[in-house]
């Protein structure tokens, strides 16, 4: 089987396609099939090098620009991803196993609007003019310089340009390490931004595992450090970025909490549901896994989500009516497993699932527990993968203390036709993104990041600027200067 949509080398630096075989071997698995379809080397300390000083290099002139320069040729860069959403879809679903149904509607599209929405804000990053009487003063925003984008392997199209398209916008270059779980979709992106016109080395993509991201992160050329990942690594790669005092933006995981009171639309709560724990096999770390249903309802829930579920196509990625895919690796799908059993044997109640499928890849059948406890395994620890906990709960204060309790706060939801309840609730969410009778909605114009554990500043919309981009001040006095001596 041959796969002409990938691309030809392991890394892309200084406008070209690079490899370099002395790096280690990292190969690349389709998870629908378990068989290896490219591979791809790690970088080496040469290539890592000549990333950073292409980058460097880059950087000064692009940020002398103007912003609507640089805008022009990020939404061609869109325009270009849109033109080919097909083949990247392909590359998506075979990096990642996702279904094609689902990449080609969610993936390369939302990685194309993040370019164009940047790109129509950069003629906008102004200062801002302060008048003191006869003096004044001004503000300058300016790039930080060369920023690094760490990526993770669920979205892996749509995170590099969620973290370039803001970078370069703002006049930064970007060094971008991908998962090497998921290599290939990135080095397209970087393709494609060449060929729209952006400057070489202002987007560069290197290969690796924890090192190679580790030589990036330490490296004194680069001011701006973004993550999407794990908190234990966010953790490390904080603590790292401190020691040089960089900009960090952390988007990291979530135990995500989705409330369903009595009232709710039964059917929009189910599919609010399903959206927020099996959409990409339950690989998002904005799901939300621990579902507190209202015990009036909870039955006439779990009986129409198991009737839903029922009906989700499991099978080939490539055929349109597949709407579930398997887990990215068989590394991910052993974890979790391991959380299944977990769940049954600390008493949880099956109500549907739980197995891994009789076929080749990394399938594991839609997975709901019920009568789950506040203590449970699965209730406190991110499991990444086709598994909802469903509680059951009485009241809204109850509800509440118990949606909280937990370190991490990247998202939460609620389903209600009280809107003032739904929105007393959100308010009460220590949750940075929030839904009201949806979940997992991520437009581009609105921001997106955690809160407590999950994460440190926002991607997306006009706060992402604040991200890449710091104020300069100037102070100007028109008259003569009074010292004390």
């Amino acid at each position: 089987m041959t796969y002409p949509t990938q691309p030809t080398a392991s890394h892309f630096i200084d406008g070209a396609y690079l490899e370099d075989t002395a790096g280690a071997e990292i190969p690349v698995i389709y998870p629908a099939t378990g068989e290896r379809i490219a591979t791809v080397h790690a970088a080496t300390p040469d290539v890592i090098e000549r990333a950073l000083a292409s980058a460097k290099r880059a950087q000064t002139a692009w940020a002398a620009m103007t912003g609507t320069e640089r805008g022009r040729i990020l939404r061609r860069a869109a325009d270009i991803i849109r033109a080919r959403n097909h083949e990247l879809s392909v590359l998506e679903t075979q990096d990642t196993g996702k279904p094609y149904q689902e990449t080609s509607v969610a993936d390369a599209t939302s990685a194309a609007d993040a370019l164009e929405y940047f790109g129509g804000l950069a003629g906008s990053l102004t200062g801002e003019h302060v008048q003191l009487g006869e003096n004044w003063a001004y503000t300058r925003r300016e790039p930080l310089g060369v920023c690094v984008g760490i990526g993770a392997w669920n979205y892996p199209t749509q995170i590099a340009c969620w973290k370039g398209a803001p970078a370069l916008a703002c006049g930064n270059a970007m060094v971008f390490k991908p998962s090497e779980t998921t290599p290939l979709c990135a080095l397209k992106v970087a393709e494609i931004l060449y060929e729209a016109g952006l400057p070489a080395g202002l987007f560069n993509v290197v290969q690796g595992l924890g090192e190679v991201g580790a030589a990036l992160v330490n490296d004194p050329r680069v001011a701006k450090v973004s993550l999407t990942g794990s908190v234990p690594t966010g953790r490390k790669v904080y603590a790292a970025a401190a020691q040089g005092m960089k900009h960090v933006t952390m988007e990291l995981g979530g135990k995500s909490p989705l409330i369903v009171f009595d009232d709710a639309d039964l059917d929009n709560a189910v599919g609010g549901a399903i959206l927020g724990n099996f959409y990409s096999s339950g690989q998002v770390c904005s799901n939300g896994t621990r579902v507190f249903v209202q015990r009036g309802i909870r039955e006439a829930f779990l009986d129409r989500m198991a009737e839903r579920l029922s009906k989700a196509v499991i099978g080939d990625p490539m055929e349109p009516e597949t709407s579930f895919g398997p887990m990215v690796s068989e590394r991910q799908m052993d974890i979790v497993l391991g959380y299944i059993a977990k769940g049954e044997a600390e008493g949880a109640r099956l109500v549907c699932g739980g197995k891994r499928l009789n076929r080749n890849g990394f399938y594991i059948e839609p997975t709901v527990f019920a009568d789950v406890t506040d203590d449970m395994t699965i209730a406190r620890e991110e499991i990444f993968g086709p598994v909802m906990a469903v509680f059951d709960f009485d009241t809204e204060e109850e509800a509440m203390r118990r949606a909280n309790d937990t370190p991490f706060g990247l998202a939460a939801g609620v389903f209600t036709r009280d809107l003032a309840r739904a929105h007393r609730v959100v308010a009460g969410f220590e949750a940075g993104t929030c839904y009201i009778n949806s979940y997992n909605d991520a437009p581009v114009e609105a921001p997106f990041g955690g809160m407590k554990a999950s994460g440190v500043g926002r991607e997306n919309s006009k706060a992402a600027i604040e991200h890449y981009s710091q104020l300069k001040t100037v102070f100007v006095r028109m008259g003569d200067v009074e010292a004390p001596f």
